[in-house]
């Protein structure tokens, strides 16, 4: 079975289980993302709750992104010829007690060891996600199957943040947290159902890595993506505040405004999956372009409640758009070294919201959260830059 596509048409039962494979991870997918920015919605009671300033507890809840970039790194190498399979079944595993410590976390210091297993589950999964799906179904279907597993971030992103504002008002952030133990659990389950046996076909080093960082369209890439997830997320993680303090939101507004962000990604999956194929880098454009102007229309507009949502609705269309346009970009050109490209590619995204959050929650602290807003619009600024016209980030031939 190559590693771009299956190597025979396979039969309506194989194609049935294929995709049942896919939803199983897009639900994966979904309660990542809920587990990984659900703290966004929840960070002033998280910071009250364990006596932490908004811009540590920010940048805590980012320290996630510190281990994704470990385990992006290393998961290639480390699972050597094992099958991917029970890889990505064990990774759910520790997602599943990475929530449980995150419920109970009587201290700052549990909070953070929750945050870092939880790290290394994200960056484990996504290293290996785009390849799987390339295996699980045929070439000319795979930017449909991203799409659909990008469903789950979409989901997430819509129902995560508002759900967990409101009932973290009633329950308390922890309580939100233990609703989401046993979905995982169920998670597992149709997952060790669903997925088939994945043998790995190759055994991935470190010097593979920097075989395909060598390549100079993928290393301008790997900048780029930097860039604008780093641009997003110095902006997104410290959206509550800006809201509270700028907008003027009560709980149930705010609730009504991620509600607003979140539902938008579904037109963004849907875009990202009908576009990708033919337009991608159009998409790598448009991203930080809107991203970027989005964010400076809050901070002139901020005032308006009706301006503020349609800006978030445009943001939350983006950010989903944001994630399948870079995949679709490496699967297809770099469908000759999946894993390996999207080792790097993961690494990066983690990284640069790593960073993105770090820099946002400085600037915050330091200074205010306008300054936290117009450093995410020069990161957007910069990603624009390195995208340019698009030509040099594809492969030649």
């Amino acid at each position: 079975m190559s590693m771009t596509a299956r190597s025979s048409t396979p039969s309506p039962a194989q194609q049935t289980a294929a995709w049942g494979a896919v939803f199983s991870m897009s639900l994966c997918v979904a309660m990542l993302i809920a587990a990984e920015f659900m703290p966004v919605s929840l960070l002033t009671p998280i910071a009250d709750g364990l006596g932490a300033t908004e811009g540590q507890t920010g940048q805590a809840v980012s320290i996630s992104g510190f281990f994704a970039v470990a385990a992006s790194l290393l998961m290639t190498t480390l699972a050597g010829r094992l099958n991917r399979k029970w890889v990505l079944l064990t990774i759910t595993t520790l997602m599943l007690i990475s929530l449980a410590l995150m419920a109970s976390a009587p201290s700052f210091g549990v909070l953070m060891l929750s945050r870092a297993l939880l790290g290394l589950c994200i960056g484990g999964f996504w290293s290996l996600a785009t390849a799987v799906i390339m295996r699980l179904v045929d070439a000319e279907h795979v930017a449909r199957a991203l799409a659909i597993m990008y469903t789950g971030q979409a989901i997430a992103a819509a129902f995560a943040a508002p759900i967990g504002s409101y009932l973290g008002g009633i329950i308390g952030w922890r309580g939100v947290f233990w609703i989401l133990v046993p979905i995982v659990a169920v998670n597992l389950i149709w997952q060790w159902a669903a997925l088939p046996s994945l043998p790995a076909n190759q055994r991935q080093t470190f010097r593979s890595l920097m075989d395909v960082l060598k390549r100079p369209y993928f290393a301008r890439g790997i900048a780029a993506v930097v860039f604008c997830f780093s641009g997003a997320f110095a902006m997104f993680t410290y959206l509550r505040p800006f809201l509270e303090g700028v907008t003027g939101v009560d709980v149930t507004m705010l609730t009504a405004m991620f509600l607003v962000l979140g539902c938008a990604g579904f037109l963004g999956t849907w875009a990202g999956g009908r576009l990708a194929n033919r337009h991608v880098v159009r998409l790598l454009q448009a991203v930080p372009l809107l991203m970027g102007l989005v964010t400076l229309g809050l901070l002139g507009f901020g005032e308006r409640p009706v301006v503020v949502a349609v800006l978030l609705a445009i943001w939350g269309a983006m950010n989903t758009v944001m994630s399948i346009a870079w995949m679709a970009w490496l699967s297809q050109n770099l469908d000759d070294a999946p894993e390996a490209a999207g080792s790097l590619v993961v690494a990066a995204i983690q990284a640069a919201i790593l960073l993105g959050a770090a820099f946002g929650g400085s600037l915050l602290d330091h200074f205010d959260i306008q300054a936290t807003f117009l450093g995410s619009v020069a990161l957007s600024a910069l990603s624009l830059l390195l995208v340019g016209s698009g030509r040099r980030l594809l492969k030649v031939g």
